[in-house]
């Protein structure tokens, strides 16, 4: 990640970490998400990057954050309408992988198995 410095905000810095942190999810080792992407900008990388940001809108959800940075990522877009327009239930596909991403970085937090096991005894 570049020095906290180069971004506007804390929160252009926070809504960036969660994108990357999401892609970090997808090794073998954690998550083993594979789109099948062969090259940059193919299919395979436009649905990890959908992927990717659906779990840093939920992880800065959960954080608080203004989604302001949204112009940001707007990038991507291009790139998910093609996935999309090919695959009409992709978005439901990357939601999940987005959640369960979202659900792993959570898990790494501290208390995070204490907090889940009150959430089931409730």
């Amino acid at each position: 990640m570049p020095p906290l410095d180069l971004f506007a905000d804390a929160e252009h810095h926070a809504a960036t970490l969660a994108h990357e942190l999401i892609h970090w999810t997808r090794h073998p080792s954690r998550l083993d998400r594979d789109f099948g992407r062969k090259t940059f900008g193919d299919a395979g990388y436009a649905k990890e990057e959908c992927c990717a940001e659906l779990g840093a809108a939920f992880v800065g959800a959960i954080l608080g954050l203004c989604p302001s940075h949204i112009e940001d990522h707007a990038a991507y877009i291009g790139s998910w309408l093609k996935v999309l327009k090919d695959d009409k239930r992709f978005i439901f596909t990357a939601a999940g992988h987005a959640q369960r991403a979202v659900d792993l970085l959570e898990s790494y937090q501290p208390g995070a198995a204490k907090a889940a096991q009150q959430e089931v005894a409730a």
